[in-house]
Formats: structure tokens, sequence, C-alpha cells
């Protein structure tokens, strides 16, 4: 199912982003897919399709949009110790641009865009969320809670820091169901900041499910990536449409 392009407007200018639906019938749950820090690209249209042909309504926004719609993105610099820090140095402010108050407020505008398509059943939406994706999965879920019944974060980096308006603070205003797909080999999400965000989790009385992929690097998903584990993506598959089936189809 090939995503179509489409402009999504905002409080800020337009977003571009993937729109992939099924090929007929309908209504359908939507789900929003938040992307890593390399932006729209095929990978993450494939990633789109694949959850559409399940029966989901699925926009993938770029979250940068800010910084000028998505233009090609060269994947093979993050295997050029050369060519890495350049990539990282360019994407680094536009994951700082993306406040607490800009996520919710991008993320109104994408649920908005969601439910007004005509094959997109009523009520709350769930997000699937990759890298610095699923961190922002997490903001959103927090910031509209009754518009957002599910979110699934995989390898989420820095969802766990010393910041007064860390990630995991606000997850006391969360009512629906959360899922983290954690990167055993992950740097920006240590075993003892797992293990602050599950006491977290815990003292809110929050559902959640929080495991760990044993040898899995962050970006394990990401096909286009040297990080890329191909057993770890297929149990993230697996997870994520176990809690899409579960929050939408009982």
């Amino acid at each position: 199912m090939q995503p179509t392009i489409v402009d999504v407007p905002t409080p800020d200018g337009m977003a571009d982003a993937y729109l992939a639906r099924p090929d007929s019938g309908g209504p359908f749950p939507g789900v929003l897919l938040f992307m890593d820090a390399f932006g729209l690209r095929p990978r993450l249209a494939e990633m789109a399709g694949t959850i559409a042909a399940r029966g989901y309504v699925v926009l993938v926004p770029n979250l940068f949009h800010r910084a000028g719609r998505t233009g090609p993105v060269d994947m093979s610099a993050l295997a050029d110790d050369s060519r890495r820090a350049e990539l990282f140095g360019r994407v680094g402010p536009m994951i700082a641009a993306l406040t607490p108050e800009t996520v919710a407020r991008d993320t109104a505008a994408y649920l908005d865009f969601l439910a007004a398509q005509p094959d997109v059943a009523p009520g709350p939406a769930a997000i699937t969320g990759y890298c610095m994706g699923g961190t922002n999965a997490l903001r959103a879920i927090e910031a509209h809670p009754d518009r957002i019944a599910a979110v699934a974060a995989f390898h989420a980096g820095r969802v766990v820091t010393d910041a007064p308006d860390s990630p995991h603070l606000g997850v006391g205003a969360v009512t629906g169901e959360l899922y983290f797909g954690h990167a055993d080999q992950d740097a920006s999400m240590t075993a003892e900041q797992i293990a602050v965000l599950e006491k977290t989790l815990d003292a809110a009385g929050v559902t959640y499910r929080s495991e760990v992929y044993p040898g899995a690097h962050h970006g394990y998903t990401q096909a286009d990536t040297p990080m890329y584990d191909e057993q770890a993506t297929e149990r993230h598959w697996e997870a994520l449409f176990d809690l899409l089936e579960r929050t939408f189809r009982g």
C-alpha cells in the first residue's frame, strides 16, 4: 500500500506527511507514526504501508516541518565516520526545537487531520514512535490523554533525564496503554533509566508493558541503517499489532 504525500495544516505552517490507508472499506482506526531523527523516507513509507495493510489509516508527519519540507535523505552517512558527526550536528537543533509545548500543539493538528479523513473511525487514535519519535509520542499522549488511546515507543531515547520536564515525569496524565520496546544496547536509555521509567509508571498506575530486546541496538527497526536488527524488528511488529488489536478491536 503505497502512501500518498499530503500537507497537514499546523499552527506553525504546513507539515508534509505520508498518508497510508487500506485499499477499500472502513471506517478504520487512525494511527500516527512518529519518525526518527532522519525524516520522511522510503523506509517509513514502507512501515506505514505495513500498518495500513492490517486495517488502519496511518499518518506519518514530518516532525521537522518548521525547517522545511523533507528533502532527499542520504542514510549512507550513518555508516561513514567522517560524515556521521555532520549529520547529527544538522538534526540536533531540530530535535531540540521539539519542546513539550511544540509537540502538544503539533499533535493536536495531526489528530485533527486524521479525524477529518472520511475513512477514519471516530474516537481516539494511537501512536507508534521510533527513536526520538517514541519519546515525542509519550509527550503527545501526556498532552492529549483523551484523544490518544495507546502509544508504542520503540528504541526511544532520553525518556528519562534529569531535566524538570523529562518525558517520564508527565505519565500521571496518561489514561491509555503504553508499550516500550527498549534496545538492549542503547546509551540513550540505559538499564538504570528503564528502571526509573518503570518505577514512575507503576507509581502513577499506568497500564504498560516495558520490554528489553536482547542484543538490539538503538534504531533496530530501521532497515536503512547499520543498526537494523531483523529479529528485533519482527518482535516489534508483533508487539505493535498486539497493542493495536487490543486497543481498537478488544
